[in-house]
């Protein structure tokens, strides 16, 4: 058991490898957060860790944030900088008078990163979420069964393209890269899926490998767990694959 330090809706605890973040249930809780149930983060998966007064109306608080290296995270890299502040799983909020408590967590994390904190990670260091095994789009249902992403189009969503064309299975080693969009971003938000020598349709609702995120489908709690666990199986698809050719 290490350093504990419980701030709002949130854990984390401390020890000698890693800071493992366990995430409150209840109303007040992001529904990203009970998705995730919690995160383990290898101190060799940080770039840094800070923190910084803040003010919201007459409440001064203190946040804790803890910032994976670039490459470490499957979850970070979906997201790609889109999760508002408010939503981001490695931002701890604590009372103002708890700064001093903060600091010196976080200064206890500080001291044990490596010399590689700065640099891009070459792997995932951080465990991919666990995926639902379905994911509602505004247009289509989307499954992965650890080797398949199948596109399974709706009738009243999908547009005659996609319906035309019909219900699509890809591979998983024939996808380069997993494109996830926040709902509610200009444009709306989608899950595509890039495959190799395939360039597909730069229009979310014609492209054949994305799913189109809607009011009520999407949500950002469904579809950035699914999005990072496709991302997750990605890299390890590619570990195995260069280990078996080298």
């Amino acid at each position: 058991m290490g350093d504990v330090l419980a701030g709002n809706h949130a854990v984390w605890e401390f020890d000698s490898d890693s800071v493992l973040i366990r995430f409150a249930r209840g109303m007040r809780t992001p529904r990203l957060w009970h998705a995730l149930g919690e995160r383990r983060m290898p101190l060799e998966a940080l770039s840094e860790v800070t923190t910084a007064a803040v003010s919201t109306g007459r409440r001064e608080s203190i946040v804790l944030r803890a910032v994976p290296r670039a490459g470490a995270d499957p979850l970070a890299e979906a997201a790609a900088g889109q999760l508002r502040e408010v939503l981001d799983p490695y931002r701890l909020v604590l009372p103002a008078d708890r700064g001093p408590e903060a600091e010196a967590f976080a200064e206890a994390i500080r001291e044990r990163l490596g010399p590689d904190a700065g640099r891009p990670a070459d792997r995932f260091l951080v465990g991919a979420p666990q995926p639902p095994l379905l994911l509602k789009a505004y247009d289509a249902r989307v499954a992965f069964d650890g080797a398949t992403v199948t596109f399974h189009w709706s009738r009243t969503g999908a547009t005659g393209t996609k319906w035309k064309a019909g219900d699509q299975r890809c591979a998983l080693a024939a996808v380069t890269d997993v494109e996830w969009t926040a709902p509610g971003r200009p444009g709306g938000g989608h899950l595509r899926l890039r495959l190799r020598d395939t360039p597909g349709d730069p229009r979310p609702d014609h492209d054949l490998t994305t799913a189109v995120f809607g009011v009520g489908s999407g949500a950002v709690h469904d579809s950035l767990p699914f999005a990072a666990a496709l991302l997750g199986a990605l890299k390890r698809a590619r570990s195995t694959s260069e280990v078996l050719e080298a």
